[in-house]
């Protein structure tokens, strides 16, 4: 079923993929950003990828906005690392001397705004307003370096003190480490209803021994940003990833599950132990929430856990439809394999929810690890909330327009990982990005800028 409630609504906050989009194969745990390493990439067919699935949402009425991307390569955090004269040098120095280096400092991977941070809607929260807590990325050395320009670029989205609360990111200590909104799901009635939240991690005391592929989010920090963000105990559950799921390249929970109101679609092997997990999710939905919450468990014999991941059927956007019923936007590649495709039917032809299911081209960006769901952050708010964002951000058709042309006007549509010592690239790049602050009405927001 789905909810004629408009007085909340789920905003998707997409990550535009980055002039500097490359298959630097840099993230440890996923198996897709592993295999395509080195391989020769098309920025400009990722960007236009990633503004088509953005298209799919706006056209099904639902508010889409977007994330700028930040300025690769980050030439400071090379400086960092002791590669010294101005920027040409530093960049030319690095490609020699330590090319995997650059190629860190010259990812795109906050596209992935999933890992941007952990939203909790007014709803859910003691003060009655939505809080955003920036993720750490402190497992990933690539990853870390986005945090701070993501804190400041969410400050300035949304910025009205009345209707969010900023928090800092979790410190920079393996106990704390944080992955954001891709190990967090909302279950409720209702967008605007009060839910209950879900915090998922690989590791509680230790990170895994022995295993053979590292966890990335902790226990402790997720019950930090449950606390920061003043969730109710009774609302909130914590689920610990299964180790097998880890070893198979489950690396993020949105990777092996995914929620939307009173709806999770979940894979058998998600869990340390799937049954008591869900169980315990059941219960606080049924204690916090009241009604029926619908959990569908796929299971190995249906899906197997390697088809599940290298599929991407569970990194699937579930969100609610206006007219009521909820969308599915899967990777293209689920409609390609036959198991999936034939559980997509099922499912569309049962008694769930999912009353529509768009299979998307993401390509690019899948064979960096990331599909439809790693491309946004979910922001569920109110409407007096929505209003009080900033605006320039929002997405209408004509607005993506003018994105397409934007990517088509400044991305290349082949870099090596060669390209990335090209002063040229850098000079185009902050060209791109300082015609996208006027384009979203961002003013100067880059370094460069300043």
């Amino acid at each position: 079923m789905g909810n004629n409630d408009i007085t909340a609504v789920e905003l998707n906050l997409d990550g535009l993929v980055g002039p500097t989009h490359h298959y630097g194969g840099l993230g440890v745990g996923n198996l897709a950003s592993q295999r395509h390493r080195h391989e020769v990439s098309n920025p400009r067919a990722a960007a236009l990828e990633g503004i088509a699935k953005m298209r799919v949402l706006v056209d099904l009425g639902i508010a889409q906005a977007v994330l700028p991307p930040q300025e690769r390569p980050l030439v400071p955090a090379l400086r960092n690392l002791g590669f010294t004269g101005d920027d040409t040098a530093v960049v030319t120095a690095a490609a020699r001397e330590a090319p995997d280096f650059l190629s860190a400092a010259a990812s795109t991977s906050s596209m992935w705004a999933a890992n941007a941070a952990t939203v909790s809607p007014a709803a859910d929260t003691a003060d009655g307003r939505l809080h955003l807590t920036p993720a750490n990325l402190i497992s990933q050395w690539h990853r870390s370096l986005e945090t701070p320009q993501t804190a400041a670029v969410l400050r300035q989205l949304f910025a009205a003190p009345d209707h969010f609360v900023h928090h800092a990111p979790l410190p920079a200590a393996l106990s704390f480490a944080d992955e954001g909104a891709a190990n967090h799901i909302r279950l409720a009635p209702t967008h605007a209803a009060a839910g209950i939240e879900l915090f998922v991690y690989g590791w509680d005391t230790a990170p895994r021994a022995g295993s053979q592929l590292p966890a990335r989010q902790s226990l402790t920090a997720s019950q930090t940003v449950a606390r920061l963000h003043g969730l109710s105990a009774d609302r909130v559950v914590f689920l610990r990833q299964s180790d097998a799921a880890i070893d198979a390249g489950v690396f993020h929970n949105d990777v092996i599950a995914v929620g939307n109101e009173n709806l999770l679609l979940v894979h058998e092997q998600a869990y340390a132990d799937t049954a008591a997990a869900l169980a315990a999710v059941r219960q606080c939905y049924q204690a916090t929430c009241g009604g029926e919450l619908t959990v569908i468990e796929v299971a190995e014999q249906e899906i197997p856990l390697d088809v599940a991941v290298a599929t991407y059927l569970f990194n699937s956007q579930l969100v609610t439809l206006p007219a009521g019923g909820m969308a599915l936007i899967c990777p293209a590649e689920c409609r390609e394999q036959p198991a999936v495709s034939g559980w997509l039917d099922h499912l569309l032809a049962g008694d769930s929810p999912v009353t529509a299911i768009h299979a998307v081209n993401v390509r690019q960006s899948m064979h960096n690890g990331g599909g439809p769901a790693c491309l946004r952050l979910r922001v569920v708010l109110s409407l007096p909330a929505l209003a009080a964002m900033h605006q320039g951000v929002l997405m209408t058709p004509a607005k993506l327009d003018q994105l397409e042309a934007w990517v088509q006007q400044h991305y290349r549509d082949r870099l090596a990982l060669a390209d990335l010592a090209d002063p040229s690239l850098r000079t185009e790049s902050r060209q791109a990005l300082d015609e996208l602050t006027a384009l979203l009405d961002l003013g100067c927001c880059y370094s460069f800028q300043q």
